[in-house]
């Protein structure tokens, strides 16, 4: 009805000019008729009610359920009492706190793929186009928010449309700070590629348009507001409450789980014993089922972590080069790699998690090892977070910010190659799984020295952004 109502009075309006005037008055009429059809869409587009302020819209650019933090912005938002719009691609389910919210909706956006066939800058630029089509459409026909909170990287053509957006609906617009996209980029393109220079140039153009900034360590604060006149705040990633030590019971439930789809979880054992039946095993823990008491397997084998997307950041034949001694791109070239070991002494499982396995696995686990190498060099791997929440130690590689989470001979150990990480695993591993050895005093150490919680950092460094007048 409103857009029928606008043309109609354009139709008026041009026809009492060119009565009054004649064709020589066509430019001039065209040009009024512009602006005020202009005029009247702006304030359409500006049109608030009493909900307005309360709402917000976390936008990603990628999958949701991949996303923790932007979840976790989601949560935050709900719980002081915003209705949350959260925007992405709806790959993978995210975490079912979030599903269950009820100020929290989801809204999917499909991932554009571009033209399949021609040269490869043709397919990029033809589904960036297409892609920055579909975000304006789905930002300017919902609800006008009060604040745009957008995920970056990816931040192509994200930040240019939702900066847009936020100048003709009159929204404030955040830009949360992961990485450097165009740093990504360069890791499979190479530095001088046109198509990494262009997205270099367009965050540090668009950057500081948005009218807060979030950044995840110190080192990316201070490069921000050095190299990209960008004041930032840092908002250090946190673990929410869900990442905790696994009670042994319900690592036993996780492991039978796990067993019915992962031949490496389930026990194995050549002896036929008499009480078998009266006790459920897997290769970590046993359950008697006459009291339903669950212990740990005194000889079973240390349960090593790393969490991954498989990209491009993760060199995982870090890893896999000495095991021979003791959903993502890259996923299928691993899996290869893994199938061609012959290993005695490790067996290696790739599941996929559910959100609600996810933190109970880490809490069940002996050692994290995080093969994360930023591609900024400004970046924490939000995967060691969760595994400090889980007081999981962790073996790290080695990139320049990194002591910034992870303190050398405290709460981990860091590495700079595979042999150096394979000298840990050797000392760390041959204690196991012994209550006095290096392990144990790492998870003893994080147990005493957890800092805030992700709720109360929120509260203390974003929540003052978003009710600023």
């Amino acid at each position: 009805m409103a857009p029928l109502l606008g043309l109609t009075l354009a139709a008026a309006l041009l026809a009492c000019f060119l009565a009054a005037g004649g064709p020589s008055s066509c430019p001039a009429v065209c040009v009024a008729v512009g602006a005020g059809l202009g005029s009247l869409w702006l304030r359409r587009l500006r049109r608030r009610d009493g909900g307005t302020e309360r709402r917000v819209c976390v936008l990603v650019l990628g999958d949701v359920g991949r996303s923790p933090r932007m979840q976790y912005h989601s949560r935050s938002l709900s719980r002081n009492g915003y209705d949350v719009t959260l925007l992405g691609f709806l790959d993978t389910k995210p975490h079912q706190d979030v599903l269950q919210e009820e100020r929290i909706k989801i809204l999917p956006i499909t991932e554009v793929k571009g033209v399949r066939a021609g040269p490869k800058p043709l397919t990029y630029v033809t589904k960036v186009i297409v892609q920055c089509l579909q975000l304006l459409h789905v930002l300017l026909t919902m609800e006008t928010q009060s604040q745009i909170l957008m995920q970056n990287p990816p931040g192509l053509p994200g930040i240019a449309v939702a900066w847009l957006v936020s100048v003709l609906r009159g929204s404030r617009f955040i830009i949360d700070w992961h990485n450097y996209g165009f740093t990504i980029m360069a890791l499979s393109l190479g530095w001088r590629h046109p198509l990494v220079q262009l997205a270099k140039w367009y965050e540090h153009f668009f950057g500081p348009l948005a009218t807060h900034n979030l950044c995840v360590t110190n080192a990316m604060k201070d490069d921000l507001q050095k190299n990209w006149r960008v004041k930032a705040t840092t908002l250090y990633d946190r673990p929410a409450s869900i990442f905790r030590e696994t009670p042994v019971k319900l690592q036993h439930e996780l492991f039978v789980r796990l067993a019915d789809t992962y031949p490496q979880f389930q026990y194995k054992s050549c002896e036929v014993k008499e009480e078998a039946a009266e006790v459920e095993r897997t290769v970590f823990s046993v359950r008697d089922l006459t009291d339903d008491t669950v212990t740990l397997r005194a000889e079973r084998p240390a349960l090593l972590i790393s969490s991954t997307s498989w990209t491009e950041d993760e060199d995982f034949s870090i890893l896999l080069k000495k095991a021979l001694e003791g959903k993502g791109p890259q996923k299928e070239h691993y899996r290869k790699l893994i199938d061609s070991l012959r290993l005695e002494h490790v067996t290696i499982c790739t599941p996929w998690l559910e959100a609600e396995d996810y933190p109970v696995l880490l809490g069940s686990a002996d050692l994290g090892v995080c093969l994360h190498k930023s591609s900024s060099g400004l970046d924490l791997p939000m995967k060691v977070v969760d595994m400090f929440g889980c007081c999981l130690p962790v073996c790290a590689i080695h990139f320049d910010c990194l002591h910034e989470l992870v303190k050398h001979e405290e709460n981990g150990l860091i590495f700079r190659d595979s042999q150096e990480l394979a000298e840990q695993l050797k000392a760390l591993l041959s204690e196991f799984p012994r209550s006095d050895g290096r392990l144990s005093e790492f998870r003893r150490n994080l147990r005493t020295s957890r800092g805030q919680r992700w709720d109360d950092n929120w509260d203390q460094n974003v929540l003052p952004l978003i009710t600023a007048p």
